[in-house]
């Protein structure tokens, strides 16, 4: 085609569209919908953190007018009786006044919001009075015994049950119920933890079948592992009842706890940080020591924290286990060891009131030791990923300027430094003086 046929080419343009309203664009181009500019008035902006006066009126007139409403049916109306009654009627009662009062002036949902949070603050509210009723109920029958400073001090080596209370103590029960915990936890923590990586990060049919087994452990009663530690370590092995099996028994309890509470953990950790950790050329192995572990290290806490409150209060396979002594023994492999649970078995089933006295004061040493225990554990590992001590920052400050240092030495190192070159001389040729 030459350049004359192209100039007598005409082009034909197609009638311009018109345009799109700013309101059909967005719909027209599948983008997103935006709303109309005029959309009226907005309600006032709700403060979650405040309460109104209206708020504070219609639950304080609800819970008071439900306890007149009680005490009316069980004192006047209704031949009802019996304080737990009283209180189960007056908080259906409570519900229902304070659903009526709400509705009055909001909506359906307001309703419906309002009634949920009273229910969620009161099973938070039951759940805290009922742990404050336990461990008040043991101080106060047990005070007796514990504002003794020989009942941390002492053993009951030289107290019988007609002793007075200023004689005896609980020492060897505390080392023991510590010794047993130790090495419980020294065996439960690094193998369950390995086996919830092992079911997270390996898997395979072998995964499905030893989650199945963790599973059914965690629904063994507490005498069959007992029994199971007795007929297959004392009786074959040690010949005598120790710290040591105990510890087993405690493990065998403790370990399905650990093991499917970490499996929970290490599942919730993101896939995309295990992707990146690969991207860069890691290993599994690798992957799992400084990415998953870490980043799940606060719920692995938790997780050790349940398997200790389930190991440290066993009874029943301690009885068979470790044995009953008066003194301190050390030695976890060499003869009986009590520990704190087996001491309030022992002291509680006297008929002695020093020695019901002493029972409940080591139930509530039990309850502090475990509190202290759990709070230990939270200052080791309840940080949230990401968040480092104080040590932790300095450490990570002078590990990056270390490395700033070691980067600057190589670049210094691998940068070539120039060479001063002499500028050759030329000679002059019989022609140059020509």
């Amino acid at each position: 085609m030459t350049l004359t046929e192209l100039e007598d080419i005409t082009i034909v343009a197609a009638p311009a569209e018109p345009a799109a309203t700013t309101a059909e664009a967005p719909a027209a181009s599948g983008g997103t919908d935006l709303p109309p500019e005029d959309r009226g008035e907005t309600g006032p902006r709700r403060d979650l953190r405040r309460t109104s006066a209206e708020d504070r009126f219609n639950l304080w007139g609800a819970l008071l007018s439900a306890a007149a409403l009680a005490l009316l049916l069980f004192g006047w109306f209704t031949p009802l009786t019996g304080q737990v009654g009283w209180a189960i009627v007056a908080y259906l009662i409570f519900i229902g006044l304070y659903a009526l009062l709400v509705a009055l002036r909001s909506t359906r949902q307001d309703v419906a919001d309002r009634v949920m949070t009273v229910l969620f603050v009161s099973a938070g509210v039951l759940l805290l009075a009922a742990l404050v009723f336990v461990v008040l109920f043991a101080l106060v029958r047990g005070w007796a015994a514990v504002q003794h400073l020989n009942f941390f001090t002492q053993t009951m080596k030289f107290a019988g049950p007609l002793d007075p209370l200023s004689d005896g103590g609980i020492l060897h029960a505390i080392v023991g119920t510590l010794i047993q915990i130790g090495i419980a936890l020294a065996i439960t923590i690094p193998l369950g933890i390995a086996t919830a990586v092992f079911l997270n990060e390996v898997g395979g049919r072998f995964a499905r079948f030893v989650r199945t087994i963790a599973d059914a452990m965690t629904a063994l009663p507490s005498i069959v592992a007992g029994l199971f530690v007795y007929s297959a370590i004392i009786v074959f092995v040690t010949h005598q009842r120790s710290g040591f099996a105990a510890s087993l028994a405690i493990s065998v309890m403790m370990l399905p706890i650990i093991i499917r509470a970490s499996d929970v953990v290490l599942r919730l950790v993101a896939q995309n940080l295990r992707e990146a950790s690969y991207a860069l050329g890691t290993t599994r192995w690798r992957t799992v020591w400084h990415v998953v572990l870490p980043t799940a290290r606060s719920g692995l806490v938790t997780a050790v924290i349940l398997g200790t409150a389930r190991g440290i209060g066993e009874t029943s396979p301690v009885l068979l286990t470790s044995g009953i002594t008066a003194e301190m023994n050390i030695d976890p492999f060499n003869g009986p060891m009590i520990s704190l649970p087996l001491q309030v078995f022992d002291f509680v089933k006297s008929p002695e009131p020093n020695m019901i006295a002493r029972g409940f004061g080591a139930a509530a040493v039990l309850i502090l030791l475990v509190l202290a225990l759990f709070f230990v554990a939270r200052l080791i590992g309840g940080k949230a990923p990401g968040q480092l001590s104080d040590r932790g920052r300095r450490r990570a400050a002078a590990a990056s300027r270390r490395d700033a240092e070691r980067i600057a030495s190589q670049t210094s190192v691998d940068t070539p430094t120039p060479v001063d070159t002499p500028t050759p001389t030329v000679s002059p040729t019989p022609e140059d003086h020509s």
